[in-house]
Order: structure tokens, then C-alpha cells, then sequence
């Protein structure tokens, strides 16, 4: 009953919001670690305010250092990771493609000059062109073997060969629908 209030994008947004309060969490937790860290110092080896001070300030300027970077980071590390595992066959980062197949979200491919996108706008078929006899590359239709249909009218003149027509015509709808339903 709750989902019939709320959007869709309504759970993603607060599953956002409870990573970025986790992360928060992490941070405060390492503030409250080098303040502890600090004031112990000072208590027990007899440290000066100002030593004191000097080293809440650096583990604040680490700590905001970390977490700037923390994000740059994880993109290097995904896009090396993903690098490598799209290059490496081994790794189940490549998707062959050589008997066709279909892009259901969007896909980067390496080109010439760059990269290209499909997908984007919807599933995209991919498929394999073969070079015909007259040496133009197309798509194949992998469809079986070409049916014929007989019929034999025997008919002892033309009047009655005539009068037969809509029983060919009849017995070739009849066929055509079979052909349809089958394939």
C-alpha cells in the first residue's frame, strides 16, 4: 500500500541518502578518533595547545582529503577494472555477438574514431551480414527450405477445368494458412 504513494525512484533516492549518511557516519567517526587521539596526547605526554591544535587541524585536512578523493578513486579503480575485464576474454567481460543477438540497456563499443552507443533508446538487434553472390554484404534469411505445392487438376475439357477454380483456389488458401501457422 505504501509503494501506491510514492514514485518509483522514491526507494533509489533514499538508498542514495542512506550511503551518503553511512559515509557521513564514517567521517565523523574518524573526527571523533583524531580528537580523542589529539587531547589524549596532550594530557598524557604534556603536549602544547598548539602541537595540539596543529595535529586536529592535519587529521581534519587528511580526513577531508580522503573523503574528497575517496570518489575520484573508486572511478580510476572501476574504469581500470573494467578495462581490463572487457579485454579479457577469461574474465566473462566480452559478449560475442557472431550469430547475433540483442542490446536491452546501453552498450559502449570501440570504433575508429571513438566509441559508439546502441541501445540507448531501447533494445537493438544486432545482426550478421553475409556477402551474397553478387558479393554485396547483407542480412541472411535463415529461414528452412523453400516449400512447393502441387496440385493436379484433371479435367476432361475446359468447362469443367473452369469449374474447378474455386476448389484450387479453396485447396491453395487452405495450404497458405497451414505455412502461416506453422512457422
Amino acid at each position: 500500500m505504501a509503494d501506491d504513494f510514492f514514485p518509483d525512484s522514491f526507494h533509489s533516492d533514499l538508498s542514495d541518502v542512506a550511503l551518503e549518511l553511512d559515509r557521513i557516519g564514517d567521517l565523523a567517526d574518524g573526527v571523533g578518533r583524531s580528537l580523542s587521539r589529539a587531547f589524549s596526547g596532550a594530557i598524557l605526554d604534556g603536549k602544547s595547545l598548539k602541537s595540539v591544535l596543529g595535529e586536529v587541524s592535519r587529521s581534519f585536512a587528511d580526513i577531508a582529503l580522503k573523503a574528497a578523493f575517496k570518489p575520484l578513486g573508486n572511478l580510476v579503480s572501476g574504469a581500470v577494472e573494467g578495462l581490463f575485464a572487457a579485454t579479457n576474454p577469461a574474465l566473462g567481460g566480452v559478449t560475442p555477438f557472431a550469430k547475433g543477438g540483442v542490446l536491452a540497456s546501453p552498450a559502449y563499443f570501440p570504433l575508429r574514431g571513438g566509441f559508439g552507443l546502441a541501445g540507448e533508446a531501447g533494445p537493438e538487434a544486432i545482426l550478421p551480414l553475409t556477402r551474397g553472390s553478387d558479393g554485396r554484404l547483407g542480412v541472411a534469411s535463415s529461414g528452412g527450405p523453400a516449400i512447393n505445392v502441387s496440385f493436379n487438376v484433371t479435367a476432361s475439357d475446359a468447362r469443367s477445368f473452369v469449374a474447378s477454380e474455386a476448389e484450387v483456389s479453396a485447396m491453395l488458401l487452405r495450404a497458405v494458412r497451414r505455412g502461416t501457422r506453422a512457422s
